[in-house]
């Protein structure tokens, strides 16, 4: 083919990163014949997802439509079992269902046998759970068909005779029962056994929690594999890569799959870029506007920004929609959280957690509103059910951390904020928060290291520059106290949000008085001024300013042997010396 096709085929593996992706029309008919297939077997959530994708690819014409499946001599004998069982399923009679399919030999009605026994279980459990206890105590019950279940899967699949979908039952089964590392095994064959069915590429999502265990997965080489790693990478926050898969697969052709914008918002969501994040989900709700999946992460961007009426109104819409999901009691406990009714948020989140247990983003949130309402105990059970559900939930370690920061107990919160760092390498709040744990624990230097690694990463809260400066004040270490108090001046100008930082008034009075030890006259005037525009310096500053005047007519010069480390932007000094610039920014353009 030559050398240029060879590029051109290259760069086309490489565009579709591995998964091949040229033949659009053959994906389709595989979506929607998986998604059929689903369907039949009530696997409505693999079903919906294979469905939601294949709605975005170009509509087939009649003559490639994909053919309806082939019966077996076994289906046909299973069919009036298979047909009438699988109508009390679908009204959620489940034992009903498996009494009428007893002694079926076909795949898809042994599936449907053993999966109307697990949904029994499951059910039986959650009734019982709801009459009950209350949502903390709900990891007590346990779904009594699961052992059963595993001993009969097991030697089925010991004989080799099930099918993905059998081997994605037992999967989960295994799961239940706490046996990661076999239930891992068993999804990693139900993905090469079946590659299309999502439902088994979700489950290994929620049982990878590192990088390191998913380069010893040996997953089947298909596109489907590209929608997982895109997946996986936004669960183990490793975003850039993510949004580098998500937009190669938008690039193959899937630019019109909502399922797609809504992982893309939460990925930006995850590395909070909240304008990127809340502009895609808005562009969402255009195109989808009684959605309800991921509306909770768009109501926390919401919460972040104090966006009060959008959130009001985003709440009062999915309570029209459907009053009883989780996501939508998340949005209303949200909304009242936001409008301080701590109470009745929590008990919002008490429903959604009714509603489904497993339900992550409830159990932190729940956390959340027992701290404010200052119920530690509650917070700290509510935090750990997080972790039990998914141990990759930074915002759950983070909380565990500050309980233990009321309860005075610097040493376990060193431990959960670690946690929360490994999570969460590049935010700025897990190292500032160890930072401070460091110095109470009087790990000065640990702590100068996190306050620095704050910064460099890039600070949220702008709050990492003061508080080293502070630790080095505390050291006697002046010279960086002043760099860091003038790197941080030099932060805030440069976002042009002065008002709202009461540490920049700290950071001048500092200052004035380094330089003013300094003997450098203009610099320490030209930051006592600046002082004197915050109330809780405006006296130490006339106070210093006077001095300065005395002094000067007593005929001090201002030093020169006394080297100052920097001096202020030109743009703040009062006479403009010449400046050494301090890096990262240059602010020889801003006047506050």
């Amino acid at each position: 083919i030559g050398w240029a096709g060879a590029m051109a085929a290259a760069a086309m593996v490489a565009a579709t990163g591995g998964g091949d992706f040229s033949d659009l029309r053959e994906i389709k008919k595989q979506l929607l014949s998986v998604a059929e297939r689903s369907r039949e077997r009530g696997l409505q959530h693999s079903g919906k997802w294979a469905a939601e994708l294949a709605f975005a690819l170009e509509p087939l014409p009649l003559s490639e439509l994909p053919p309806p499946p082939v019966l077996t001599e076994e289906d046909a004998r299973d069919l009036d079992a298979y047909t009438l069982a699988k109508s009390y399923f679908d009204l959620k009679e489940y034992d009903r269902a498996a009494y009428f399919l007893q002694g079926c030999k076909s795949q898809k009605a042994y599936f449907l046998y053993m999966y109307s026994r697990y949904l029994s279980g499951e059910k039986k459990k959650d009734d019982e759970t709801v009459d009950s206890l209350g949502p903390l105590e709900k990891g007590q019950v346990k779904n009594e068909a699961l052992r059963e279940l595993r001993v009969e899967l097991s030697k089925k699949h010991k004989a080799q005779e099930l099918d993905g979908f059998g081997l994605y039952l037992y999967g989960v089964v295994l799961r239940k029962l706490d046996l990661v590392k076999e239930a891992i095994d068993v999804f990693v064959e139900a993905a090469h056994a079946l590659p299309l069915h999502w439902g088994a590429w979700l489950e290994l999502c929620n049982l990878i929690t590192d990088k390191e265990m998913l380069k010893f997965l040996s997953l089947p080489d298909t596109w489907m594999k590209e929608f997982f790693l895109a997946h996986i990478y936004t669960e183990l926050q490793l975003i850039e890569e993510a949004l580098q898969k998500y937009q190669s697969l938008i690039d193959a052709g899937f630019s019109k799959s909502t399922y797609i914008i809504s992982q893309i918002a939460v990925a930006y969501h995850n590395i909070r870029d909240i304008d990127k994040a809340l502009s895609i989900f808005n562009e969402l709700r255009k195109q989808d506007p009684y959605r309800i999946e991921n509306m909770d992460t768009f109501s926390n961007l919401l919460y972040v920004r104090s966006m009060k009426p959008e959130l009001s109104y985003l709440a009062h819409n999915l309570c029209e929609i459907d009053k009883y999901r989780v996501e939508t009691c998340c949005v209303i406990g949200n909304y009242y959280s936001l409008r301080s009714q701590h109470e009745k948020a929590a008990l919002y989140f008490q429903r959604a957690l009714k509603l489904n247990p497993r339900y992550l983003g409830a159990w932190t949130l729940m956390g959340h509103e027992y701290m404010e309402m200052k119920n530690t105990s509650a917070a700290i059970q509510a935090y750990r059910h997080a972790i039990e559900v998914n141990k990759r939930d930074y915002r759950a370690w983070y909380g565990l951390g500050q309980t233990y920061e009321i309860l005075k107990m610097p040493f376990y919160c060193l431990y959960y904020y670690r946690r929360a760092h490994q999570l969460r390498p590049n935010d700025s709040r897990m190292l500032v928060a160890l930072g401070e744990c460091y110095e109470k624990l009087n790990q000065l230097v640990e702590a100068k290291k996190c306050y620095w690694r704050a910064y460099a990463v890039g600070d949220v809260e702008k709050m990492a520059l003061v508080k080293l400066a502070k630790l080095h004040e505390q050291l006697n270490e002046s010279e960086q106290a002043a760099q860091c108090y003038i790197k941080y001046i030099q932060d805030i100008y440069s976002c042009g949000e002065v008002v709202e930082h009461l540490e920049v008034s700290t950071a001048f009075r500092y200052l004035a008085q380094y330089y003013f030890k300094c003997k450098l006259w203009d610099e320490a005037s030209a930051c006592a001024q600046k002082c004197c525009a915050f109330n809780d310096t405006r006296e130490e500053g006339k106070a210093l300013l006077r001095q300065i005047l005395q002094l000067r007519n007593q005929g001090e010069t201002s030093s020169t042997d006394v080297a100052a480390p920097f001096f202020l932007p030109a743009s703040l000094s009062a006479s403009n010396t010449p400046t050494r610039r301090v890096s990262p920014l240059n602010l020889s353009s801003v006047t506050p």
